[in-house]
């Protein structure tokens, strides 16, 4: 891997780690960097490197074959202060947004909510369950991943006793189904186009070789 090469897929690690947000197998991140196992291993001993400066709030958790990025323990009380404020606040725009999506479409994953808002969502979930508005469970289909539903708090709070019981869930439900069925159906085709490309790839060499 040249320097130039490098230095893109350390900015693409920085990147995948961010948006991730939970702790990704150096497995994972070879598919999706694209390079090998042994190139993530250097490519993480030199994001490591580069994050144990003074001028670095961020450091790299690792546990077994995974790795997560976090803040460094010197600034925590950092983010105590500001989940503090936080709370002691009116729910923001983007609170209130994210709590509708975790309401309308729960049991959801934090990758979906992202997808959905464009942006990271890490902190409001964090403010979310501190205020005992939602709760979450780890997702049996992701290892180290979780799904967020509304509390029972929420549910009372809004005077409910049911998710079903919010106005126009089953519309809104409905939506996020088709939604899915057809983010589903494009992943599905892509896949077939991979493989018949791959196949005709394949029928190409084998007869160059007969040639």
């Amino acid at each position: 891997m040249n320097e130039l090469n490098k230095n893109k897929k350390l900015a693409e690690l920085e990147a995948l780690l961010f948006i991730y947000g939970e702790p990704i197998s150096f497995k994972k991140i070879s598919e999706v960097l694209e390079i090998t196992e042994d190139d993530v291993l250097k490519l993480v001993e030199d994001f490591k490197e580069s994050l144990e400066g003074e001028n670095r709030g961020l450091t790299l958790l690792f546990s077994e074959e995974k790795i997560q990025i976090g803040t460094k323990p010197e600034f925590i009380s950092i983010l105590e202060k500001l989940i503090k404020k936080e709370i002691s606040e009116d729910l923001t725009p983007a609170s209130l947004e994210t709590l509708a999506l975790i309401l309308y479409f729960s049991p959801i994953s934090r990758s979906k909510i992202e997808y959905h808002r464009g942006v990271d969502s890490s902190f409001i979930l964090k403010s979310l369950l501190l205020r005992g508005l939602i709760e979450r469970y780890p997702d049996p289909k992701m290892p180290n991943a979780y799904l967020y539903v509304p509390s029972f708090n929420l549910l009372r709070h809004l005077g409910i006793s049911k998710k079903e019981d919010l106005p126009d869930y089953e519309k809104f439900n409905e939506l996020n189904k088709k939604f899915e069925e057809g983010k589903l159906a494009q992943e599905n085709s892509n896949s077939l186009e991979e493989n018949l490309s791959e196949e005709e790839q394949n029928k190409n060499q084998n007869e160059k070789t007969e040639n």
